[in-house]
């Protein structure tokens, strides 16, 4: 027991760290934003650029898909390291990637521009174009790594994970049937 419980101390560790990876990604990969900055009666006003657009929506799916391709790599690397499974395993790999996806989403939102948009309007100035925070606005998106690894690591201990013994089958006259009648 100690052994497993280590090894899950040792999976969580390294899954959680990997969130540093995905949050790099994901500011590196994901839409821009873009907003305008207005002075209206002595005070500011941020406007989408473009009202239509659909680069937010884009910043929740380059995370969920990021995260996605994660909970694949990292499910199937701790099915790989650890075939003999276990409950401390399986529970290591989804708190791991749990924290991971929060380590990734709070990463992505400290690199990517800052949060406080009135300044950054007027430092750029009126009318000029610039990039709003990196936002998570599904908040499920954070469940994507944590289930992705889950189910494939539940799918390959279910293919190809070590197997119970199977008991013997009783032969001859000791076999009884559920009423206690020999079975011929």
């Amino acid at each position: 027991m100690k052994t497993e419980v280590r090894d899950a101390a040792v999976i969580t560790v390294a899954v959680a760290v990997a969130g540093v990876l995905l949050g790099l990604l994901w500011w590196w990969l994901a839409p821009h934003v873009p907003l305008i900055g207005d002075a209206v009666d002595k005070s500011w006003v941020v406007y989408l650029k473009d009202s239509e657009g659909e680069q937010a929506i884009g910043v929740d799916g380059t995370f969920t898909l990021l995260a996605l391709g994660f909970g694949l790599v990292s499910g199937a690397a701790v099915f790989l390291l650890r075939r003999r499974g276990g409950v401390p395993v399986v529970v290591a790999l989804g708190v791991g990637a749990l924290l991971g996806s929060l380590l990734a989403w709070r990463l992505g939102i400290w690199l990517g521009p800052t949060s406080d948009v009135i300044a950054h309007a007027k430092q750029v100035g009126k009318g000029v174009t610039f990039s709003a925070p990196l936002k998570l606005g599904a908040k499920g998106a954070l469940l994507a790594w944590p289930l992705a690894a889950l189910i494939v690591h539940l799918g390959l201990t279910a293919l190809f994970g070590p197997r119970d013994p199977e008991p013997p089958y009783p032969h001859g006259p000791a076999a009884t049937d559920p009423y206690g009648a020999p079975l011929p």
